[in-house]
């Protein structure tokens, strides 16, 4: 049902008793009054007893607390009208807005209480300015995010001082001319609701007060340029025409609105012929919640607001509603029912996303999320199908590689020494040859040519989000947003000022202006610091750990009677060590998330930004140390700090540093990127997305006395308040950001040693979308509609990780894989210039006398023969030379080309990444015409808008002149004109209506 004008409700309204601000009066520092509401018969004042839940009958003493009951409370409603929708009783006002609280229902007895005396009421006075100066002093523990406020920092409040703090914080809520409605008869036992609606005369001060771009009655053509790339992306738009949502636009896409910041005394530039529609309910929702952050309570030893009510338990939750239903028989057509059907629908998986649809039900923040996420999974397309062809090729030439074929040989007779002390034994080389073969689908000539790829990749991503973010700027009106806005001061940095005046009006010191400091939050910092490192450490010692179980494992396989657990056990090896990995990756993760947010706190910034800036930031170091620490180690650390046979190193008493296989360490490192991977998007992204808010489900229908018909009948009786209340709440946008983010890192930083990174990453967040916005749309509460034009901090990190990514590709390349080594065999010392013979290079000799005491096979003869020298991967003398074991010239040789190669590529990708970004310009060129239009158009608009004041106030003035008694002694009549005529008219006058004028 839509609700009435303004003019309808004032005159058909059954609560004629509203208050309702001033137009003119400041929100801003509002002070509520505490004198009692006057000359209304209609409102009811409390006393003290009604307070305490007594009826004190007909006594004359009374607070000075005065709120109109009528306004508060849910009267029963007709038959006729059902309590169904977002709307208050009245079925006019729209509910913006809701508050929940714990509420105890009375018992009948506390109904009907007798009458007290004039000292009883005396005494219940005395008692509740009691419990008020007692909890004046409970220390506060306010809540930095309004939508996850009530699930930590909790203090036991007394039932009675919640009540006398919601009751205050109401009243100031009526002063500032919103209206409240009281729902205590819910359905979901032990919960109260509070209803906002904000009058029209409220919306719009409030509007002009947050400078809210709103659309005017003009409207222009957004003409498209003729140029080559124009006409490029108007042909692809055409063809991807059947992949556009089905979402109903009222206007052209090439027909814009003028938008203008609304303003009370320029009314008339906007459509109001239906107040209802012009504000829609986001911007309703975000109007409110601009009134709640304001308004305090400030009776109480320590202000509290919003976010501080919610912590302490007075609120447990406050959310904007729903539009309406998306399925069942009360799903009437809305913007939600529209998102669940042409967004959050798994068969939609192939169209683009109604990122404007999006944006006018959630807010531009999270309209942008869901952009970039769309950009992002768009840019992947390309790099998987590159990395798709990348690995094919190494599928293609494999068996014409020539360094795998001489490890397959079986003619080539080349015994290995032991990969472990004592239980270990002598083995071929040519067991190795699966794992040599499976190495060169990676490790090929065309990794590097992706590695490179990938590096300009991220430099083209980056600049075509920048571009897109530009138009969508343009297009949501907010090309002009954040430039004079300001952040509110977060409630628990109001409390600590606080702290530090009262302390140095204590000590007698006064300052100009009392803030937190760099000296104050030093503590805060240095453990903050602290921690972090300790928790970097502990990140190293599991790492560590899972190193040594690799190595005990291993040795324990190779002693086992098992003949299968002894001929796999390099796979059982690798593949368990990534699970454990994988395991403690996801475990810590959720508790990093966790100490990065109670760290974050015990700094105590000053505004919202600035605190989710910290926590992002905290979060994201400790989030990618603990996913890349493991991959780190495998791509620089493994096979390097051995030693050779005979002098190896030792960790830990007798435990040897492990060894990388033949074919190098690149394969375990894609093991344990495709796990890792894999298992994060799988197990932590989705089936945690998925899985737990089934779980929830399962539990409260198990919890509850009703069976599933009858839940469904109750749940159809609810109101939208109620229903919405049982949704989760929503927790921010920062998780999605991360697991992002991560995975940017994944694909990007090694993406030389796994080509199917993109792949897997597409094949996520093609999925990915698709849940995060059914979770949107039906899971989660709405959240508060937030304006930004940018994402943020997230960009800096995604920028960092594109350089980042460039450095660490060349080092993969020349250390970790043979592409190096090969190139400088074949150009150096191959005697034909081919590979032929590239193993037998990279093999150094060992005389197996020359074994420590105890380090020796414990079984020599397993081959079959006495064994006199083996051979190991290692550029190092023969021990016939005259400086046995010492590093050759080839290791010299090859370690100057491996530097010289990561100087090379990084400078030239670097220098490649420069010149992209350079030539692609930040905002697009049609954007800037239409922008430089945009301003043109208001000053013409502007203009004929002064210009019609003039003619209306000349016509007045001839008016009043040609029926003044006075016409007759024309010159009387002129000098009156002259006088009356603004001073600006006589500045500039028109001659020609001047002339007309005079002539008459």
């Amino acid at each position: 049902m839509e609700r009435r004008g303004d003019e309808e409700e004032a005159a058909g309204s059954a609560e004629p008793h509203r208050r309702r601000a001033e137009p003119g009066s400041p929100p801003l520092g509002f002070e509520p009054s505490d004198a009692p509401l006057q000359g209304d018969p209609t409102i009811m004042k409390r006393n003290d007893s009604d307070l305490l839940g007594v009826d004190l009958g007909n006594t004359n003493a009374r607070n000075n607390e005065s709120i109109p009951m009528s306004n508060l409370y849910l009267d029963d409603v007709s038959p006729l009208y059902p309590r169904l929708g977002p709307y208050f009783s009245d079925r006019r006002r729209r509910v913006d807005y809701v508050l929940a609280y714990q509420i105890q229902k009375p018992s009948s007895a506390q109904r009907k209480a007798p009458k007290f005396d004039k000292e009883k009421l005396n005494f219940v006075r005395r008692l509740r300015r009691s419990i008020s100066l007692r909890s004046s002093r409970a220390p506060l523990q306010p809540k930095e995010d309004p939508e996850i406020a009530a699930q930590d920092q909790q203090t036991d409040y007394h039932e009675d001082d919640k009540r006398f703090r919601r009751e205050e914080f109401e009243e100031n809520l009526l002063e500032t001319g919103l209206e409240l409605e009281k729902d205590e008869s819910s359905k979901i036992l032990g919960i109260g609701f509070l209803k906002i609606h904000a009058p029209w005369n409220i919306l719009c001060r409030e509007a002009e007060f947050m400078k809210l771009k709103m659309p005017t009655k003009k409207v222009y053509e957004v003409k498209q340029d003729s140029n080559v790339v124009e006409k490029i992306r108007m042909f692809i738009h055409k063809v991807t025409a059947p992949l556009h949502p089905n979402v109903d636009n009222t206007m052209s896409s090439n027909i814009k609105p003028l938008s203008h910041p609304f303003s009370r005394e320029k009314q008339h530039l906007f459509d109001l012929s239906d107040r209802d529609k012009f504000f829609d309910s986001k911007t309703r929702s975000s109007i409110v919640y601009e009134v709640l952050k304001r308004t305090k309570c400030t009776r109480a030893k320590y202000p509290m607001g919003l976010t501080s009510l919610l912590a302490n338990g007075v609120y447990t939750a406050a959310y904007p509603l729903h539009d309406g239903d998306v399925v069942g028989l009360n799903a009437v057509a809305n913007d939600r029912k529209l998102l669940y059907e042409q967004w959050a629908s798994y068969s939609a998986f192939y169209k683009y996303q109604p990122l404007g649809l999006i944006r006018k039900y959630f807010g531009e923040k999270v309209g942008l999320y869901f952009a970039w996420l769309g950009v992002y999974t768009q840019m992947l397309i390309p790099a998987a199908i590159i990395g798709v062809i990348v690995f094919l090729y190494g599928c293609a030439t494999v068996d014409d590689n020539i360094p795998s074929m001489e490890i397959c040989d079986p003619r080539n007779n080349i015994t290995m020494c032991p990969l472990c002390d004592h239980a270990c034994s002598y083995w071929k080389l040519v067991s190795a040859c699966g794992t040599a073969r499976a190495s060169h689908l990676f490790d090929n000539p065309a990794t590097v040519f992706f590695a490179v790829f990938m590096a300009l990749w991220a430099v083209l991503f980056m600049e075509h989000w920048k571009r897109r973010q530009m138009r969508l700027n343009y297009t949501w009106d907010l090309t002009g947003f954040g430039e004079e806005e300001e952040d509110h001061n977060r409630a628990e940095y109001d409390f600590r000022v606080m702290e530090k005046k009262m302390k140095m009006e204590h000590s007698n010191l006064k300052g100009e202006k009392v803030k937190l400091t760099c000296v104050d939050r030093l503590p805060a910092y240095l453990t903050t610091v602290i921690v972090m490192c300790f928790m970097i450490t502990v990140t190293f010692a599991i790492v560590f750990g899972v190193i040594l179980y690799r190595i005990s494992i291993k040795a324990a396989l190779h002693m086992s009677t098992f003949q299968a657990a002894r001929t796999n056990v390099r796979a059982t090896v690798k593949t368990t060590a990534a699970i454990i990995n994988l395991i403690v990756i996801i475990i810590l993760d959720e508790i990093y998330g966790a100490i990065a947010r109670r760290l974050t706190i015990m700094e105590v910034p000053k505004t919202d930004k600035s605190f989710e800036e910290r926590l992002i930031f905290k979060t994201f170091i400790l989030k990618f140390v603990n996913a890349f620490t493991p991959i780190v180690y495998l791509a620089f650390f493994r096979g390097r700090l051995v030693g050779q046979p005979g002098n190896y190193l030792y960790v830990v008493g007798s435990y040897r540093m492990e060894e990388c296989a033949h074919a190098g360490c690149l394969m375990e490192l894609c093991i344990q990127l495709c796990i890792t991977m894999l298992g994060k998007q799988l197990i932590q992204n989705n089936l945690f997305e998925i899985g737990i808010p089934k779980l929830k489900k399962l539990l409260r229908t198990r919890k509850s006395d009703l069976d599933s018909k009858e839940e469904e009948e109750l749940n159809k009786t609810l109101q939208r308040h109620e229903k919405d209340h049982i949704l989760g709440p929503f927790v921010g946008l920062n998780p999605e950001y991360m697991e992002m983010i991560i995975q940017f890192g994944m694909v990007t930083l090694f993406v030389a040693s796994f080509p199917l990174a993109p792949l897997f990453a597409l094949l996520n967040n093609i999925i990915e979308i698709r849940l995060d916005a059914k979770k949107f749309v039906t899971e989660l509460r709405r959240p508060n509609a937030v304006k930004t034009k940018n994402i943020g901090i997230w960009y800096n990190l995604l920028r960092g990780l594109s350089k980042v990514a460039v450095i660490v590709n060349a080092f993969v390349i020349a250390f970790t894989s043979d592409f190096i080594p090969r190139l400088v065999y074949q150009y150096m010392y191959s005697p034909d210039g081919s590979m032929h013979g590239f193993i037998n290079h990279t093999l150094s000799y060992f005389n197996v006398t020359d074994f420590q005491p105890g380090t020796d096979p414990f079984q020599p003869m397993h081959l079959g023969y006495q064994v006199h020298i083996c051979r190991y991967k290692d550029y190092r003398e023969p021990p016939w030379s005259s400086s046995p074991y010492e590093p050759s010239k080839q290791f010299w040789a090859v370690l100057a080309a491996r530097l010289s190669f990561v100087i090379v590529f990084q400078n030239v990708v670097m220098l490649m990444s420069d010149f992209v970004d350079w030539l692609i310009p930040d905002i697009p060129k049609d954007i800037t015409l239409q922008m430089h239009k945009e301003k043109i158009l208001m000053v013409e608009l502007f203009m004929k808008e002064e210009q019609g004041k003039r003619l209306a106030m000349r016509d007045n003035l001839n008016r009043d002149t040609c029926t003044s008694p006075c016409t007759s002694n024309p010159s009387n009549a002129r000098d009156r004109y002259h006088k009356q005529i603004p001073l600006k008219l006589l500045v500039a006058p028109d001659t020609e209506n001047e002339s007309k004028q005079q002539d008459a």
